[in-house]
């Protein structure tokens, strides 16, 4: 119906258009056209008209269906209304009623249960107190009358107090209320456990102890327990470590190197071992966490005991003493080598050393009286053993210590007492050792430049005293880490990194620069041999001490077992980083401060390496490498003639032509003088410095072939410019043997100009012609353009 509407509601509106289109008409055409529309507009209309009426009969047949079914409806309403009234109705009041029944029964079952549980606690309760009572009597059975007053303790405070049990516990035997006669036996009872507890602990009877430790919380006072229990083992602690003490004071055992760090370990092993054996005793009886109050004890008495250790120790030690003549120590041989050198440089190396000058060794020598080094190292063994003590890896005795020590007073005292004065006698035993090293250094014997001389020394060829202050090195590392204190790492490392760029590569600086600088006597000529052979051995110590550095440092980042230690009786296995530091962010710490002391050495080295390089190749390989070039290059010409090209690659195909070349050929002279040149250098310096230096080298060589072949403008033919490609070839292969390929980079832009000069005019042509090309051109256009005209010149 709706849509019929709505076709009705269109038609008029279309029929209102077209009336309204009639009435604008002014002409016959507009009048027609308008016509047109109308007819078609009827057209439409009646084609729905029909439609319409044709639908009525299908509208009429659904409503009819519609009435029959209200009818239906209906009288099945009227049967569910009937059913509802007179069948539904009573079984609803029925079960409402049974609902209300079985609540009312429910209710007075709870009831009656809750009376039977108060009359059932109530005679619990009564037993208790009964109980109680006759076992704190005659019987004095302690056990049995704290078990009562356990199982009373039990029973809630409303029945307790109530007036239900005020009536029915007492008797004529116990006439007080329950919950007064129960307090009362429990104040008995804890007075008594107490007297027991402290006569048993007086006795040393463990047995007794633990009874009534036990005993505590079964009567509501495990507070009481925890302290009585904490002062006996406090006392436990006391006196240990007296008789620690004392069996060192009968004899002679205190002078002995490790006597306090021993008695040190011992009280904290002492310590630990009371935790891990009573704490699951209390956890058991008393609950977990309630060991912490005995702890709490433990660590005042840990701080006490330890604190008189510690101060025997620095007494008997003469620590203070020992620290005031360290502090004054001038270390005169260190500070006047860095003065101004006061005589001329030399060839022999230590020439110019202090140790030489008049009077300075002799000041050293009544220096060191002062300070006795030998002491300091084996005290710094007996603090550092202390100090793995004070902070007690678990790891190393196999005990779960707390880690309430790392925070206690005792900590304190520590790094007053121990961490300050291992970071003093440790920065001085570095300097004394790296001063000592040097005034005591002997270059390594039987060093030559000459090939034919064998060399009697091993290889590396160092002076010693870069064994010996690494040596020192990986002590002083090896010690700090075995305190496990963050503390001395953080004052320790940096001083062993303060060390040796200052006085180390200081010391080495200073002798390169003032005694053996390699500096001709006449312009000219070569340095004196020795002067060379000392410069290139103080190379060698800065290379080899990076070296020894790096494998200081990862040795202690890697995870490594069994390795021994200089740490004099602590445990000298190294561990991992994390073992040793176990607290918060202390191993990342020490890895950083490690990775520190590694950087800023190879840094500082790495620098006065490359320094040394470049001088040992300005003094003493370029001087003789253009003559050397020029020597190779000699009286050969490249304006030549095909029979004058087959008679110059006749050498290669000849059986008499070796990897040398053919005797008196270009590639003959050169690689006789780069030998010449090389050997005698590289077969003294370490691998990586003769790489440096062969790096250094023949980035030269290569600037200078490149201008060699650039002076052969409009001097060079077709053919020669093919005979100049194999010579340069040929040159190349000398300088990269023994699989040194890398270094062929340095020669490209020689090796791409002989390339433009031998192309043909149709390959050069291409390349010219082409944006892209396979070859990676170090020569820019003008370059090549310019490469070109070197023979077309010549032309």
């Amino acid at each position: 119906m709706i849509a019929q509407s709505s076709e009705l509601g269109d038609v008029a509106a279309s029929l209102q258009a077209a009336e309204l289109g009639m009435d604008r008409a002014l002409s016959v055409a507009e009048i027609q056209a308008t016509l047109a529309k109308l007819s078609e507009q009827e057209a439409g209309v009646t084609e729905r008209l029909d439609t319409m009426i044709a639908s009525q009969n299908a509208l009429r047949h659904d409503l009819t269906w519609l009435d029959i079914m209200r009818a239906t409806l209906g009288s099945q309403a009227v049967s569910t209304r009937s059913i509802s009234n007179t069948m539904l109705s009573k079984a609803a009041t029925t079960a409402q009623r049974l609902s209300a029944a079985v609540n009312r029964l429910d209710l007075e079952q709870a009831r009656v249960r809750d009376t039977l549980d108060v009359v059932e606690q109530v005679a619990e309760l009564k037993m208790c107190v009964l109980g109680v009572t006759g076992s704190m009597g005659a019987a004095q059975d302690w056990e049995a009358a704290a078990s009562y007053l356990h199982r009373a303790s039990r029973i809630p405070l409303h029945v307790l107090h109530g007036s239900f049990a005020e009536d029915i516990v007492p008797t004529a035997e116990v006439p007080d209320p329950p919950n007064v006669t129960l307090a009362q036996a429990a104040e008995s009872l804890r007075t008594l456990f107490v007297r027991e507890f402290e006569k048993a602990a007086e006795e040393n009877n463990g047995s007794r102890v633990t009874r009534f430790f036990k005993l505590f919380p079964l009567i509501g006072k495990a507070e009481v327990g925890l302290d009585v229990y904490g002062r006996y083992v406090c006392r436990s602690v006391a006196t240990r470590a007296r008789s620690i003490l004392n069996a060192g004071t009968r004899g002679s055992q205190n002078t002995e190197s490790f006597f306090y760090s021993n008695a040190l370990t011992k009280l904290f092993e002492h310590v630990a071992q009371i935790v891990e054996h009573h704490g699951g005793l209390v956890a058991l009886h008393y609950g977990s966490g309630r060991m912490v109050r005995i702890l709490e004890r433990l660590q005042m008495e840990a701080d006490i005991q330890g604190g008189i250790i510690v101060d025997t120790w620095s007494d008997e030690r003469s620590l203070d003493r020992k620290l005031t003549d360290i502090k004054s120590y001038a270390f005169t041989f260190l500070v006047q080598s860095f003065l101004p050198a006061q005589s001329a440089r030399s060839g022999t190396s230590g020439a110019g050393s202090p140790i030489n000058r008049a009077g300075l060794g002799d000041a050293n020598v009544h220096s060191e009286e002062g300070v006795d080094t030998k002491g300091v190292d084996a005290l710094l063994n007996e603090m550092t053993v202390m100090e793995e003590s004070a902070s007690h890896n678990p790891n190393d005795v196999n005990l779960k210590l707390p880690p309430f020590i790392q925070h206690s007073g005792l900590n304190t005292k520590v790094v007053d007492r121990l961490v300050t004065p291992i970071n003093v006698m440790t920065t001085f035993l570095l300097r004394r050792s790296v001063e000592r090293a040097f005034q005591l250094d002997e270059q390594p014997a039987g060093l030559s430049l000459d090939p034919s001389k064998l060399l009697t020394s091993n290889p590396p060829y160092v002076s010693s005293a870069v064994d010996d202050v690494m040596y020192i090195v990986d002590q002083v590392v090896e010690r700090s880490l075995a305190t496990s204190q963050r503390a001395v790492i953080s004052s320790v490392i940096p001083s062993v990194t303060r060390v040796l760029d200052s006085d180390f590569i200081g010391m080495i600086q200073r002798r390169m620069r003032d005694e053996s600088y390699p500096k001709a006597a006449v312009q000219g000529a070569l340095p004196p041999e020795n002067t060379i052979i000392a410069f290139l051995v103080l190379i060698n110590d800065l290379d080899m001490a990076t070296d020894y550095v790096k494998r200081i440092v990862q040795s202690r980042l890697e995870i490594q077992q069994g390795k021994s230690g200089s740490n004099g009786g602590a445990n000298a296995l190294s561990q991992p980083l994390d073992s040793l530091f176990p607290f918060e962010n202390d191993a990342l710490y020490a890895r950083s401060a490690l990775g520190t002391l590694q950087q800023s050495f190879e840094a500082k080295a790495s620098e006065l390496i490359s320094d040394g390089i470049y001088v040992a190749f300005k003094n003493i390989v370029k001087p003789r490498l253009r003559p050397l070039l020029a020597d190779a290059f000699r009286d050969i010409n490249y304006q030549i003639n095909e029979s004058e090209l087959e008679e110059a690659n006749r050498p290669m195909d000849n059986e008499e032509a070796t990897d040398e070349g053919i005797e008196g050929g270009m590639q003959y002279h050169f690689q006789r003088g780069w030998d010449a040149l090389s050997k005698p250098i590289g077969r003294i310096f370490t691998d990586n410095n003769f790489q440096r230096l062969l790096s250094t080298t023949i980035s030269y060589l290569a600037e200078v072939l490149e201008k060699r072949i650039w002076s052969y403008y409009g001097r060079i033919n077709n053919l020669g410019a093919v005979r100049l490609e194999r010579d340069i070839a040929s040159l190349i292969n000398v300088v990269v043997r023994g699989g040194r390929y890398g270094l062929r980079d340095a020669f490209v832009r020689c090796t791409q100009v002989c390339i433009v000069m031998n192309m043909e005019d149709d390959e050069w042509a291409e390349t010219q012609a082409s944006i892209e090309s396979n070859l990676e051109w170090k020569l820019d256009r003008e370059e090549r353009l310019r490469a070109r005209a070197i023979v077309q010149q010549s032309k």
